[in-house]
């Protein structure tokens, strides 16, 4: 995939206080929306306070460009933006930085950092930004009746069309299960047998000849759009920034939503550690993170941010709480990703993955 490179620094940034130290780092996210709901809230404040530069690239996730980088000894990416999964692997493999927990600030009130982030938010070389989930979407307008639940999105039958995948067994896999009927608690036990492996392809082959498969979340809701499926999966802010920025006649269906966690880490000899350190602190400060969620619908991984979160920032009118995947009425049926799971078995699973597409 071609990187796409944007200088975000302006002239007058380049010349504010700071300007005859200043620095340049290049932070590396997932593009589109979401890289734009991280630039307004963290990257432009943070180059206002220092004067220096963040050059931003887009990727498709995984640890593939990272680990090459590190092997060669050619390391060019000072921050990168990952899936639970993506961190703890990378951690284990050495492919990244430690980050000192001690370099994060405190709650408003005071709350040391370590208190405020949520659960698994904060580990040996991670720290998390957002909560975010994987969905399935359709066009209202083209849909009169539509589906409801996870069983929905796998029936050609009840609601004919082509149905749209990420090309990869992450989400797909646990997916296929509950809309056979395995009970949202039960479903990484189920995976961690050949039994509930086989069970979750078997689900996915009475979709298979009906699927458009994507790799970069702009593709769903373009697909959507585009009339070229009927339902697809999603990252939700996706889909939320395409009905609130662009008045597309999109629903999410959020029983079975898999929702995670997305983190910043530090490859192995970034090129500008410190500067790069100090950035992550700064964005992920609780009012940092609350100004994200005015951007797009993923939830702050601090605790303190939550109160914060007031209305979208070009429509004031619209209030972001409802849309969060940890919305009370849409967790009901959240299965959290089990990135212990995945960071054991993605490896094997791709392959199995790949091999099942090719047949």
């Amino acid at each position: 995939m071609k990187l796409t490179k944007t200088l975000l620094a302006t002239t007058a940034l380049a010349f504010a206080a700071g300007a005859a130290t200043a620095g340049e780092i290049t932070v590396v996210s997932w593009g589109g929306a979401y890289t734009k709901s991280q630039v307004e809230a963290y990257h432009k404040p943070w180059m206002a306070k220092t004067g220096n530069t963040i050059v931003s690239e887009d990727y498709n996730g995984g640890l593939a460009e990272v680990k090459a980088q590190v092997e060669a000894g050619n390391v060019t990416w000072d921050l990168v933006d990952v899936e639970l999964s993506d961190a703890v692997r990378g951690c284990d493999e050495g492919l990244l930085e430690t980050i000192d927990p001690a370099i994060l600030p405190p709650a408003p009130d005071g709350t040391p950092a370590m208190e405020d982030f949520i659960d698994g938010a904060v580990s040996e070389c991670a720290v998390a930004n957002i909560v975010w989930s994987t969905i399935y979407a359709y066009d209202s307008s083209k849909m009169e009746n539509g589906p409801k639940t996870m069983a929905d999105f796998f029936d050609l039958e009840g609601f004919p069309g082509k149905r749209g995948l990420r090309k990869g067994p992450k989400a797909n896999l646990e997916m296929a299960l509950i809309a056979d009927g395995v009970a949202n608690t039960d479903v990484y036990e189920m995976l961690g047998t050949e039994e509930g492996v086989a069970r979750a392809f078997a689900k996915l082959d009475t979709i298979k000849d009906s699927t458009v498969w994507w790799e970069a979340g702009a593709q769903p809701p373009q697909l959507l759009a585009d009339g070229e499926v009927a339902m697809t999966t999603a990252y939700n802010g996706r889909i939320f920034n395409a009905v609130a920025a662009e008045d597309k006649p999109f629903e999410i269906v959020w029983d079975g939503q898999v929702f995670d966690l997305d983190l910043w880490v530090m490859p192995k000899g970034a090129p500008n550690k410190d500067l790069a350190m100090d950035f992550l602190a700064f964005s992920t400060a609780t009012e940092q993170l609350a100004a994200q969620a005015s951007w797009i619908s993923y939830g702050p991984a601090r605790k303190s941010s939550a109160p914060l979160v007031g209305n979208y920032a070009t429509k004031p009118d619209l209030a972001m709480g409802p849309q969060m995947p940890t919305a009370p009425e849409n967790f009901a049926t959240a299965i959290q990703n089990d990135f212990e799971f995945w960071a054991d078995n993605q490896d094997e699973l791709n392959e199995r993955f790949n091999a099942w597409l090719a047949k």
